[in-house]
C-alpha cells in the first residue's frame, strides 16, 4: 500500500478552535489512525507544520502533539512544494493577508468561519482562488454533528412531511471573567467589535449553511442584536466596555416559505437538553434537534393538547418523542470535513463547501447587522459562483 504523505500548513492553530477542533482531534486524531484509508492501494497521512508567530506557544504546542514541525516564516515554508494545503485558522482581520500569500504560491485553501466581516472580502478571496484556479473550502461542521445526522436521515425518510417552521436556540453563560474561580470560556476579542467580535459574526455564518443546507436557500432576515453585559475582563483580568453584540434575536425567511427563527447569546443559562437546540415542526412530524441527540414525535403519537390555565394538565408532553437511534458511528464533525477535504484536494472528488459558501455566511451576518441597524427586513442577493 502506497502511504503518501499531504503536507499540510496549520496557520494559527494556537488558538482555542485550532487546537482543539483542528488540530487534536482532526490531524492528530487522522494521524493515529494510520492515515485516512482510500482503498487497500492508498492512504493519506497528514503531514502537517505549525505556523503562527509565537514560536515559544507554536513549540509547547507542538511537543504535546507529537508534531515535528513549526515555523514563524510563512514566506519560506509557503515556497516548499511539499506543502500543499495551507490552513488558516487566525483571526479574520488576518485571514485576507495569509490567504492572499497562499494563493500566490500555489496552495489549495481551507479556511475557518467566518472567512471574512464583509461580503465583499469575503467574495474577494473565493475569486481569487477561482482565478488561480485553486482548491478551497470553508469549514462548515455543524452539518456533521450527530443530532443533525440524525435528522438528516428522518428529513430524507419523508417523516416530516412538508416542513412549516424551525426554531433554534443556541447559547449558555460566558462568565465575564470578574471574579477568581470564573474564567471566560471565550477570549476578549470576542466581545470587542474593533477585533472582529461579535456573536452575530460569528454565529449567522453557521446558521446560513445549517438552513441552506438542511431547509431551503435563505430569502431575508430581521434581526436584534444587542450586547447586554457591557464590563467584562480580559486574560489579564484588566476590566474593558464590550463593543460588540453578545447576544441576537433573528428570524429568517426561506424562499421556500419555510420561517426560521434563531436566538443565539452568551448570556443566556441553559435549561434546555443541550447548548443548541433546533425544533423542526412538519405537517406530519416534528423534532428537537441537538448537537449529539434528535428527539422526534410524529403525527400519530401527537397528543390533543386544550389550553386551560386553570387546571394543571394530564397530559406529560415529554412521553410522546422517542430517540432516534444512532444508525452509524458518528465521527468528530470537523475531522469528516477535513478528510473529504484531503481527498478533494489529492484525489478530486466533489467537495460543496468553498469559499463561496463561505460568502453566503458572512453575507447574511453582514445583512443582520443591517437589519438591526436599519430596523427593517433585508433582502439577501443571490451571490453567483461565477467570477
Amino acid at each position: 500500500m502506497e502511504v503518501r504523505k499531504i503536507g499540510i500548513i496549520m496557520n494559527g492553530v494556537t488558538g482555542r478552535m485550532g487546537t482543539n477542533c483542528h488540530l487534536e482531534r482532526s490531524i492528530c486524531a487522522i494521524i493515529k489512525e494510520g492515515g485516512l484509508k482510500v482503498n487497500d492501494n492508498l492512504t493519506l497521512m497528514p503531514d502537517p507544520i505549525l505556523s503562527g508567530r509565537n514560536k515559544d506557544k507554536l513549540q509547547a504546542l507542538a511537543k504535546k502533539y507529537g508534531i515535528e514541525k513549526v515555523t514563524t516564516n510563512l514566506d519560506d515554508v509557503l515556497k516548499d512544494p511539499h506543502y500543499q494545503i495551507f490552513f488558516d485558522s487566525s483571526g479574520t482581520l488576518q485571514r485576507k493577508g495569509f490567504v492572499e500569500q497562499a494563493v500566490a504560491a500555489g496552495k489549495a485553501i481551507y479556511c475557518e468561519k467566518p472567512t471574512a466581516l464583509t461580503t465583499s472580502e469575503a467574495l474577494y478571496l473565493y475569486r481569487l482562488c477561482v482565478d488561480a484556479k485553486l482548491k478551497n473550502g470553508v469549514v462548515q461542521d455543524k452539518l456533521w454533528l450527530p443530532g443533525l445526522r440524525k435528522f438528516q436521515l428522518l428529513k430524507h425518510q419523508g417523516f416530516f412531511g412538508d416542513i412549516l417552521s424551525v426554531r433554534g436556540e443556541f447559547g449558555y453563560w460566558v462568565f465575564t471573567g470578574e471574579h477568581e474561580g470564573q474564567p471566560a470560556q471565550r477570549p476578549s476579542w470576542n466581545y470587542v467589535s474593533q477585533m472582529g467580535g461579535g456573536i452575530i459574526a460569528d454565529m449567522h455564518c453557521h446558521w446560513r449553511y445549517v438552513i441552506d443546507n438542511l431547509f431551503g436557500e435563505v430569502k431575508s432576515v430581521s434581526c436584534k442584536k444587542a450586547t447586554h453585559i457591557l464590563k467584562r475582563y480580559d486574560e489579564a483580568g484588566n476590566a474593558y466596555t464590550c463593543s460588540a453584540d453578545d447576544s441576537a434575536y433573528a428570524t429568517f425567511e426561506l424562499q421556500n416559505g419555510i420561517v426560521c427563527q434563531f436566538n443565539s447569546s452568551w448570556d443566556v443559562r441553559v435549561r434546555r437538553d443541550d447548548l443548541f437546540t433546533m425544533q423542526v415542526d412538519g405537517s406530519k412530524g416534528s423534532a428537537v434537534v441537538g448537537l449529539r441527540n434528535c428527539m422526534a414525535q410524529a403525527h400519530s403519537m401527537t397528543p390533543k393538547s386544550v389550553w386551560n390555565p386553570d387546571v394543571d394538565s394530564d397530559v406529560n408532553h415529554y412521553e410522546q418523542w422517542f430517540e432516534v437511534p444512532s444508525t452509524m458511528n458518528y465521527d468528530n464533525a470537523f475531522k469528516v470535513q477535513w478528510e473529504l477535504f484531503l481527498k478533494h484536494v489529492v484525489l478530486d472528488e466533489p467537495f460543496s463547501y468553498s469559499l463561496l459558501e463561505g460568502a453566503k455566511g458572512v453575507q447574511l451576518a453582514e445583512c443582520s447587522l443591517v437589519s438591526d441597524e436599519k430596523r427593517r427586513w433585508v433582502e439577501l442577493d443571490k451571490l453567483e459562483a461565477e467570477v
